[in-house]
């Protein structure tokens, strides 16, 4: 079978299904691509065995068939070919030769009946919002997922969805963020899901900035979402996700005003003498000034003052310098705002003028 396509006609979506293939795996099958030619288009398909990521490609042929191949190989030769040239693709057996121009490139690769597929999935439900909103709702969360723990229900993103809101929630015990979005009409969903790691990163490659309607289908196990001539389908993680509500605090009493930018810039300068695994700093809050403090083995020491909004009595207290530089970075606006309830309580972060998101941190011992 012989096909003939121009360059950025493969190279662009390529370029968004690599990062699903796995290497090193088990089965060497995962690091290649799947191309399936059917009667008027050509389908793109990668996979690692939970994500399933395919594009279509409108091509009309009076052939029908397809290969596997090295989807990082076939990646690095399109990018060095030159813009607008013709590829020639010739697929046999066990090898595809590609050619454009004076190039030519011959490939190993594995039959289609070796690429795993996902079942067929009944989605029960069907949930629509702006892309640019589920791009923001899951992007403010993010980092504080956790990553490689034993508790795999935290190795991922909740989706709560309750009749007019849809909340993304992610925790790695350490800490928590919580986004918040109201729904324009009415669902009957009331379900919550959880979405892996690595289809959360994913996602916020493919998901576009704008305002455009998507739609999230949804199962027991399983999320699509079609994003134009790309589908995206994920395992869901099995487990349940602890209570968020419970460990949110409300609002306490000792509240601080602070120039976001001034405490990310004060924390990073305090946190390179800080103690490599922990990144504990002391935070000495006294009436309108925070005074941080780091110290490390090699009894070396950093300090700052921060002039902040504070009226209540002095307190000390200790946070994971990167825990809390996290939150303000994924926090919008100028100011933020930090509350306790008690002295060593867990700090509640948030945008004064904003109620749809939440962090929390732990506070650690120094």
């Amino acid at each position: 079978m012989e096909l003939i396509v121009q360059r950025e006609q493969l190279l662009q979506p390529l370029q968004a299904l690599i990062g699903v293939t796995e290497k090193g795996q088990t089965l060497p099958v995962l690091a290649n691509v799947k191309l399936l030619v059917k009667a008027e288009e050509i389908i793109l398909t990668t996979t690692n065995l939970e994500i399933e990521l395919s594009c279509a490609l409108p091509y009309i042929s009076s052939l029908t068939g397809g290969t596997t191949i090295p989807a990082k190989k076939l990646l690095d030769i399109l990018k060095a070919l030159p813009s607008g040239i013709d590829v020639h693709l010739t697929i046999n057996p066990d090898k595809v030769e590609i050619k454009a121009g004076r190039s030519k490139f011959s490939l190993a690769c594995l039959p289609l009946e070796e690429f795993p597929v996902l079942d067929h999935i009944d989605f029960t439900e069907t949930l629509t919002l702006p892309k640019d909103r589920f791009r923001l709702l899951i992007q403010r969360v993010a980092y504080a997922m956790a990553s490689a723990d034993v508790r795999y229900f935290l190795n991922g993103m909740l989706l709560d969805v309750q009749s007019l809101e849809i909340a993304a929630v992610a925790t790695d015990g350490h800490r928590l963020a919580l986004s918040k979005y109201a729904l324009e009409s009415v669902t009957d969903i009331s379900n919550q899901y959880i979405i892996p790691r690595k289809a959360i990163e994913e996602l916020l490659k493919l998901v576009e900035n704008e305002a455009a309607p998507m739609h999230l289908q949804l199962s027991a196990n399983h999320l699509r979402v079609e994003l134009g001539s790309m589908i995206f389908t994920t395992k869901l993680i099995e487990g349940k996700f602890p209570d968020y509500k419970r460990v949110i605090p409300p609002v306490g009493e000792k509240i601080i005003m602070a120039d976001r930018v001034e405490m990310i810039e004060s924390l990073t300068r305090t946190s390179i003498l800080s103690q490599d695994k922990f990144r504990g700093i002391r935070m000495n809050i006294s009436h309108c000034l925070i005074k941080l403090v780091a110290h490390n083995p090699e009894q070396e020491v950093a300090e700052e003052e921060v002039e902040v909004n504070y009226q209540g009595d002095d307190f000390m207290i200790a946070f994971n310098a990167s825990y809390i530089t996290d939150a303000f970075k994924n926090i919008e606006g100028d100011m933020v705002q930090l509350s306790f309830t008690e002295n060593n309580s867990s700090c509640l972060i948030k945008n004064p003028e904003d109620d749809t998101v939440d962090h929390v941190v732990m506070p650690m011992r120094l």
